[in-house]
């Protein structure tokens, strides 16, 4: 009857380590993929960081990063920890576990707030920031990211192109006659801001402001997504190691 015992548990514990090895294989590659999701967001998604007041949408970024790289050196960590069965090991591992489910926890969080607080933010300063940051001095990035932004959505002003009547640049006289920036432009050539007719440049409704918002927002949820979604896979891996924790018998010196 003893024998019969030990064997059912000596079953039971090579299940959990090949569930548990299987579970950090899946694991580990899902930590590329937030890491690849922080990474897309900094890299290919910032050019309109500049406009926004708040830090909160790069803080998500680089949280997924974080969290990317550290899940997928618990990866490895806890295939060593389950076929080296060592107790030491999967204490760390847990800890660890616990520490990436925290930051993406955080991630998410902080996504969802930022989504709610989108909307009121652009209203309070976009425009400010066009009309006063646009061709001034130390924030080429602002101008940049104004044109691309104008280009790519195909939109004029925050609101709309009378925005631009406050703009510092236009009013400077720096801006050579124009009454919005050549990015406003259906065709783009240089001086072709002078002329504000319907026919030369995009007169959008809602401006350039509700494209934005839209854009931000799409990239919140997904960044959202994957923090809570990974998030929730980590629970069962917490479950997994505890188990298997149970299971094994203390360690020999």
């Amino acid at each position: 009857m003893g024998e019969f015992s030990e064997k059912k548990e000596t079953c039971g514990t090579v299940c959990l380590k090949y569930l548990l090895f299987t579970y950090n294989c899946c694991f580990w590659l899902a930590g590329l993929a937030v890491m690849a999701v922080g990474i897309w967001t900094l890299a290919l998604k910032s050019d309109y960081i500049s406009l926004l007041a708040s830090g909160t949408y790069l803080a998500t970024a680089y949280i997924l990063v974080v969290a990317g790289v550290v899940v997928m050196v618990t990866g490895v960590l806890g295939c060593c920890a389950t076929f080296k069965e060592r107790r030491n090991l999967l204490r760390l591992y847990f800890m660890l576990l616990l520490l990436i489910f925290l930051l993406e926890v955080i991630a998410g969080v902080l996504a969802y707030v930022y989504y709610q607080q989108l909307n009121t933010e652009l209203k309070e300063n976009l425009k400010d920031t066009m009309t006063k940051r646009y061709h001034q001095p130390g924030h080429e990035g602002v101008t940049s990211a104004v044109d691309k932004l104008q280009q790519e959505f195909h939109c004029c002003g925050s609101n709309n192109s009378q925005d631009w009547r406050d703009s510092e640049w236009i009013r400077s006289g720096e801006a050579g006659g124009r009454v919005v920036p050549d990015s406003c432009c259906k065709t783009v050539v240089a001086g072709c801001g002078q002329r504000d007719h319907a026919s030369n440049i995009y007169k959008v409704e809602g401006g350039c402001i509700t494209k934005l918002e839209t854009f931000v927002q799409e990239h919140l949820r997904v960044i959202g997504a994957v923090g809570i979604g990974v998030a929730c896979v980590q629970v069962f891996g917490m479950i997994f190691t505890c188990c298997l924790y149970r299971s094994l018998k203390l360690e020999h010196y």
